[in-house]
């Protein structure tokens, strides 16, 4: 590992937040490293990178189909590893804007779609037979809104869920592998059914030494659980992010039935996806399109 790298990568973790962020942004570094080496270009410190040095890769990501969207994620995580670097000017130089970079007008309608019911079942049934503590997972997923990292982690917080229900509370607090860690409380649409996801996991946690994909960290649990999501056909427009999707569905009918009205209902499915109140439009164009559009 070049000492250039080896410079981001500890930039990148430094910066904080969630793991997948992290993760994300560390990679950023890696390629953008692979990319100044693949041109002969002798960059030994994040001092030495010149704005010319991120239009390049940025043309170079370009070429290789890279999404503007996805490459202005890309950006946002140069901008926040420069800005620990202490390199504001460079970061905020117009030159790396998104207009300027031509990633401007990226769409943010949902990449992926609900997961069908009868899809979830057969794939929660195959996961079963798999590995039950990999279905355990899976279910909470589905039945909480959960990102993929909440529900993997989501083994820490079952005995807090277990009391949080018996006390009569209609929202649970998702403490573990939230968005830049911030603790966020989501809806128990259908009690008995996440009493029961809840207790069954929390029988094979017991039996497991307290954990439900059984890997000895974070980082193995995680690929574990995605690998395996892959194998039970868990890809492309129909990935595990559509388990929430399709939970953010049943979320905004559940808000409707208790009475909120349409605004109000994206307002509070944005609250339990822990994107905040004010978020609803975003839920809107992003996780229930196919429902809220034309509605008011």
């Amino acid at each position: 590992m070049s000492t250039l790298q080896r410079e981001l990568i500890r930039l990148a973790r430094q910066a904080g937040g969630s793991y997948k962020t992290v993760n994300d942004r560390t990679g950023m570094a890696r390629r953008f490293v692979q990319h100044l080496r693949a041109l002969n270009i002798q960059s030994r410190s994040v001092n030495q990178i010149k704005a010319k040095h991120i239009e390049s890769y940025i043309e170079a990501r370009k070429a290789e189909g890279i999404s503007a969207r996805s490459l202005q994620n890309e950006m946002a995580a140069i901008r926040t590893v420069l800005h620990q670097a202490g390199r504001d000017r460079l970061a905020d130089d117009r030159r790396l804007s998104n207009t300027a970079l031509g990633l401007s007008g990226a769409s943010r309608m949902g990449t992926k779609d609900p997961l069908p019911d009868a899809v979830y079942a057969q794939i929660y049934q195959d996961a079963r037979e798999r590995d039950a503590g990999l279905a355990a997972t899976l279910q909470l997923q589905r039945l909480l809104g959960l990102r993929a990292q909440e529900a993997v982690q989501a083994v820490k917080s079952l005995e807090t869920w277990r009391h949080e229900l018996d006390s009569g509370q209609p929202r649970l607090t998702v403490t573990y592998g939230t968005k830049g860690g911030r603790l966020r409380e989501t809806s128990a649409i259908n009690t008995e059914q996440v009493s029961a996801a809840i207790d069954t996991a929390r029988q094979i946690a017991a039996e497991r030494h307290g954990r439900l994909i059984d890997r000895p960290e974070l980082k193995t649990a995680m690929n574990y659980y995605h690998y395996h999501l892959r194998r039970l056909g868990l890809t492309g427009r129909q990935a595990s992010q559509s388990l929430r999707y399709a939970w953010a569905q049943d979320s905004l009918n559940w808000h409707r039935q208790q009475g909120a009205g349409h605004k109000e209902a994206l307002a509070r499915v944005a609250m339990d996806l822990g994107h905040g109140d004010g978020r609803g439009e975003f839920v809107k164009r992003v996780y229930v399109q196919q429902m809220a559009g034309g509605k008011k």
